[in-house]
């Protein structure tokens, strides 16, 4: 019985060892591009081990198009005490790659991310080498102490499709700026020096179809135009902000692309954004912290920012973009109607202050189709069904099919409100009801008004309502 387990044992091995030895050929026989596409998903410190598999993949990783660099776990070894060695183990390794690769290949994407170790002259060497190999994609992720610059061949990259730079300093820019492939722009956290040298920066963007700027300083300009022809996409975070309310950067950004699909904004209207031509935008995202209350000059930027948007079909807003627009007196004389604009969805909880104002809002919409609550209601909110009944808005009773509720609880205003709105909306098709799943929600509750729903009088007698 022991010498036929042993046997049995011994040919399952066998078969292992086999089958493991036919996979490794099958891999290692690919042609070198199809290892290069499956090396490019590993971080580059896995790609260079591969090297010691055999013969056949010693210089494979030389050629693979990408390179990704990031100090990221050498924040441990800080924690450890083996900070300085690894730091100088990580610079080395980065310079040993670029040094070993082969020269005839060029890089498709260069990733470099230093938090920890930062050597200006080294981050210098490392990102012009990726320059000299016609990188397509460079993605910069560098935090300084000291003031410190790009190198110039980064501004004139004539093979570069994307370029992304986050970095806690001033965006100094070379005199010579030259993108002519550029179609993707990532700007996070830097200094605008000047109206002049980012005027220049986005001129020499003619081509470009992303454009992303995300908690950059805009102190130091008074007025840039982005008039972009290609442009498609474009999203500005001024988020996070510290100082008070009356400081107001009063940066103007004129913003002139007709080819504009997709626009996001996300800060408090410090700086005035005019949207001159966006006739063929598709959707749109604005949120505004509902806290800040900035007075009539946010008012004013929210009406401005808003009627720049009138072509838009699906829209994005919270809170904060409704109590701007109703901080100064007739500022909703002001707005244009929506007339494209199917698809609304709020991204904030719906408080009491706010419910009259969007009511009046809504009439701005008269073909809205779909309408959703991202967030459901405050659950501390409490009013009547007569605070909803007043005036409805022409959308409801005419064009509005669709509208889900989401972080349900099942208390007296969501009842009140969604009956309401079964009693008024004429087309409305379908009412899809979301259940908080939050530890505190009472399921009982929940379900005993959504049959209570279910059993409430309604004019559209297609309306089908969902609960999930």
């Amino acid at each position: 019985m022991p010498v036929r387990v042993d046997s049995f044992k011994h040919q399952k091995l066998c078969e292992v060892q086999e089958a493991s030895h036919v996979s490794e050929d099958k891999i290692s026989n690919l042609p070198d591009c199809v290892l290069h596409h499956i090396l490019s998903f590993l971080p580059t410190k896995d790609t260079v081990a591969t090297s010691i598999l055999s013969t056949r993949w010693k210089d494979l990783w030389t050629s693979v198009p990408n390179i990704d660099f990031d100090d990221s776990l050498l924040y441990s070894s800080e924690v450890n005490g083996g900070y300085p060695l690894e730091v100088n183990c990580f610079m080395n390794f980065v310079e040993r790659v670029l040094l070993l690769r082969n020269c005839s290949a060029d890089v498709k994407k260069f990733r470099l991310s230093c938090r920890v170790c930062f050597d200006a002259s080294r981050i210098h060497a490392w990102i012009s080498a990726a320059i000299k190999h016609k990188v397509q994609e460079l993605d910069l992720c560098l935090f300084v102490e000291k003031p410190f610059t790009l190198p110039h061949c980064v501004f004139y990259g004539e093979s570069l499709t994307s370029l992304k730079i986050e970095m806690n300093c001033v965006l100094e820019l070379s005199t010579c700026i030259s993108f002519p492939k550029l179609k993707t722009l990532y700007l996070a956290l830097v200094t605008f020096p000047d109206d002049d040298s980012i005027q220049k920066l986005l001129s020499s963007c003619q081509v470009l179809q992303e454009l992303s700027i995300l908690d950059c300083e805009w102190m130091n300009l008074k007025s840039i135009m982005v008039s972009i022809p290609t442009l498609k996409s474009l999203t500005i975070d001024d988020l996070p902000f510290f100082g008070s309310e009356d400081e107001l950067n009063g940066c103007e950004i004129k913003i002139d692309a007709a080819s504009m699909l997709f626009f996001t904004y996300s800060g408090y209207l410090l700086n005035e954004i005019c949207l001159l031509n966006l006739s063929s935008l598709i959707n749109a995202s604005i949120h505004v912290p509902s806290l800040y209350k900035g007075g009539k000059d946010i008012a004013s930027r929210a009406v401005k920012l808003l009627r720049g948007l009138n072509h838009v079909k699906s829209m994005r807003i919270s809170n904060g973009v409704i109590e701007s627009l109703f901080l100064a007196d007739n500022v909703l004389d002001h707005l244009p109607i929506f007339q494209k604009l199917t698809y609304l969805e709020l991204s904030m909880e719906i408080e009491r202050h706010i419910i009259q104002k969007l009511r009046d809002l809504l009439h701005f919409f008269p073909n809205l189709e779909s309408f959703v609550f991202a967030e459901g209601f405050n659950p501390s909110v409490c009013f009547g069904e007569e605070l909803i009944l007043k005036r409805v808005p022409k959308c409801v009773l005419a064009s509005l099919k669709s509208v889900s509720i989401h972080n349900f609880n099942g208390n007296y205003t969501e009842l009140c409100s969604l009956k309401s709105l079964l009693k008024n909306a004429l087309v409305l098709e379908r009412l899809n009801i979301f259940c908080s799943k939050k530890p505190s929600r009472d399921v009982e509750k929940q379900k005993v008004v959504i049959n209570q729903l279910q059993m409430s009088p309604r004019v559209s007698t297609s309306c089908v309502i969902m609960s999930f």
